[in-house]
Formats: structure tokens, sequence, C-alpha cells
């Protein structure tokens, strides 16, 4: 069997002006705290490295209710762009990420899960299947829901970052920003 290879696609002009943006980021988890959630750390280390703003940050159990709140509560205050979750979309009893926040998106982003799932195939194999990695947009905010090891968050957030770049060409979700509320 051959591997399957995956290439970003796309360029950077780097003459284009580079557009800040406010992500916050959710850990959601039954067994990490604020020392133990090193994907969350991890991906807050890549958001700052990336140039972006670490808007918020915080770690709730694997609760719908307690999801819901935080992220809602993000979308609300209009001072967060872009929402990362890192945990929750396992298959387990406990993992509620998608049931708390799939029912909220005005729309889905299909195409994440599916790069997402291609990109983790080529670390972990079959095992990628067992991720309900997920995207969407909620009340004009995009949110990007990974599973909760560093591994993922890795590969979640390579396929997140060019998106997120505002140089990214053809075409970025930051150019798409302006115009998410329109009707």
């Amino acid at each position: 069997m051959s591997e399957l290879q995956i290439r970003p696609g796309g360029k950077f002009d780097e003459t284009a002006p580079f557009k800040r943006v406010r992500i916050a980021v959710l850990s959601v988890s039954d067994t990490r705290d604020e020392e133990t959630d090193t994907s969350g750390a991890l991906l807050a280390r890549r958001i700052e490295e990336a140039g972006h703003i670490l808007a918020a940050r915080t770690l709730v159990r694997d609760d719908i209710d307690a999801i819901r709140e935080t992220v809602l509560g993000w979308v609300a205050g209009k001072e967060v762009e872009v929402v990362i979750t890192t945990g929750g979309t396992g298959l387990t009893g406990r993992d509620v990420t998608p049931e708390a926040l799939e029912p909220l998106f005005d729309k889905r982003i299909e195409g994440f899960s599916v790069i997402f799932h291609l990109i983790s195939y080529q670390q972990i194999g079959l095992s990628t299947l067992q991720s309900r990695a997920l995207a969407g947009i909620i009340d004009g905010v995009f949110v990007f829901c990974l599973p909760g090891s560093n591994g993922a968050v890795k590969d979640g957030w390579g396929v997140i970052a060019p998106q997120l770049d505002s140089r990214h060409r053809p075409c970025n979700l930051v150019e798409l920003m302006p115009r998410l509320l329109e009707r």
C-alpha cells in the first residue's frame, strides 16, 4: 500500500499585509488541569508564534453545558474571531464536544474534517477514525474542534494555520471574516 501524500497547496503572498486574528482556546477534559493541559499549552504557543492574539484560554470538564456556555460567551463578547477546542472529540461516553457545539453551528465546514483525517492518517493510520474532529461557524466566529492529544493539535493547527494567515493564496478564512454575517 502506498502512503497518502498531502500537499498544502496555495502559496503565501509576502507582499500582502498580515492580519492578527483573535483566537480563544478551550481545552475539554475530565482528567487534565491547567498544569497538565499540554495540548492547550501547545496550541496557545503555536497561536502566538504565528503572530496571532491568544484572546482567551480556559479548561472545562466534558460537559455539554459547560462547553456551550464558554464558547457562546466568547462568541457573544465579539472579542474572539476563532475558537479552537481540544479534547472531547473521541468515541467514549464522556466525549461530548461535537454534541455540544455542532447544533450551534450556523454552517459546518465539511472540508476541515476531511483534510484533518487525511493528515492524521499519515501519522496514526486507521486510528484516525476514532476522532470526530469538526469545524463550523457560530454567529460569525470560526470554531474548530480538535482531539486532545498533542499530535492531533499539531496536525489540526497545520490545517488551520495557513487558512488563518491573510497572506495565504488563492484564498483564506481571514478575508471571509467581514462577510460571515451577511444575509
